[in-house]
């Protein structure tokens, strides 16, 4: 057992972290506010190699471990985890490719996004089926050469701005999780409408929309895996990504830390810095005692894939803890702040909304606790 970071990878985690501070967080409140798309910060994250990082070398990506990938992210969350999330949204939609594709298909998919900035959206939720899956309405029809899918997708991150889609469909309702399979639809495909940008609580840096199928033609070279693999390469996905949506409120929760006991050294009661009172001590402690335990379970996620290990329990673990926690401590960094903690021109009440969705996405809290009692079962 190792906790130690090698050279490069506290090269890596400290090229984030410059990059989160000088460019991420002074843009952030702006984003937030408007709930523009980021697109500047998407073209230097590119070039910083804050994107693609999952991208195997063989495919010109930056081929990083797991654990390197939840540096990266931490830091990012840290400086705004709306931007984090439209910088990670390729990683999470082209993982089903580099989980279940062909080298052939990996090549000619992936390595488009190490060329130029690109954008891609991972299509699995519905307006009818988001915690339950197997439940999914979009379908797919074998016609020849070609897929024909027709449904909607709804909170797509990216939907409105990507090249590429990675969607989920069943070919037999009836089957449930056994009929479903996945596709990527390249592109502005003929027959795909993009929905309006959803106006959201938090993280409104991140392009959130609906996307409609009409027909849309997929060519059977872009079915990824076998059909009926859907399932299975969603779930693998997920196992994958978790540790990384963990990483994201690790960071939202960091800031909000950071910024409280800055506060509370600045702010006086009683004729003393809050901070001296034992009651905001408390919670200044169990803030970071979570933050450090969300940030281990985390790690552990990201190192048992790297390891060869299957990390199913343990990153619905570190996703449940992490999510949960990050809500509790920026629900706590504001009533640090009292009364300005409630008012946007301080930075807490951002990243209480930013956490609640960590929260939501990526399967729920609950979602979690579901998978973990399965786990514990077998």
């Amino acid at each position: 057992m190792d906790f130690q970071l090698t050279d490069s990878q506290r090269a890596l985690q400290e090229t984030a972290r410059k990059y989160a501070r000088e460019v991420i967080r002074p843009k952030a409140a702006h984003y937030d506010e408007t709930a523009e798309f980021p697109k500047d910060l998407i073209s230097t994250g590119y070039e910083l190699g804050m994107m693609n990082l999952g991208i195997p070398s063989e495919c010109g990506g930056l081929g990083l471990t797991h654990l390197e990938q939840v540096l990266v992210c931490e830091e990012l969350a840290w400086g705004c985890a709306g931007v984090a999330t439209s910088l990670f949204a390729n990683d999470l939609a082209n993982l089903p490719i580099v989980l279940g594709g062909t080298e052939e298909q990996k090549k000619r998919l992936l390595t488009p996004f190490t060329e130029k900035p690109k954008l891609a959206s991972f299509c699995l939720t519905e307006p009818a089926a988001g915690s339950d899956v197997a439940g999914m309405s979009t379908t797919a029809r074998r016609d020849g050469d070609h897929y024909i899918l027709n449904g909607s997708k709804c909170f797509i991150t990216n939907g409105g701005y990507a090249d590429q889609f990675t969607v989920f469909a069943t070919m037999d309702k009836s089957k449930r999780h056994k009929g479903i399979s996945c596709f990527v639809v390249e592109g502005k495909a003929a027959g795909l409408t993009i929905g309006k940008h959803e106006n959201k609580m938090g993280q409104r840096a991140s392009n959130t929309v609906t996307l409609t199928f009409e027909d849309v033609r997929v060519p059977v070279a872009n079915r990824i895996g076998e059909e009926g693999e859907g399932w299975r390469i969603a779930m693998e996905t997920l196992d994958n990504s978790r540790p990384t949506t963990a990483a994201f409120a690790v960071g939202i929760a960091r800031a909000a830390l950071e910024h409280s006991l800055e506060y509370s050294a600045q702010r006086q009661t009683f004729g003393k810095p809050i901070r001296d009172h034992q009651g905001i001590q408390f919670m200044l402690a169990d803030m970071a005692m979570n933050i450090q335990a969300a940030r281990l379970l985390t790690h552990q996620g990201a190192w048992m894939l790297d390891s060869g290990q299957k990390n199913t329990l343990v990153s619905s673990y570190a996703k449940c803890f992490a999510a949960d926690m990050a809500m509790k401590v920026t629900t706590d960094a504001v009533q640090v702040y009292g009364g300005y903690g409630y008012i946007k021109e301080y930075p807490v009440e951002k990243l209480m909304r930013d956490a609640k969705l960590i929260q939501v996405y990526e399967g729920t809290s609950q979602v979690q606790r579901i998978v973990i009692a399965r786990e514990l079962f077998k």
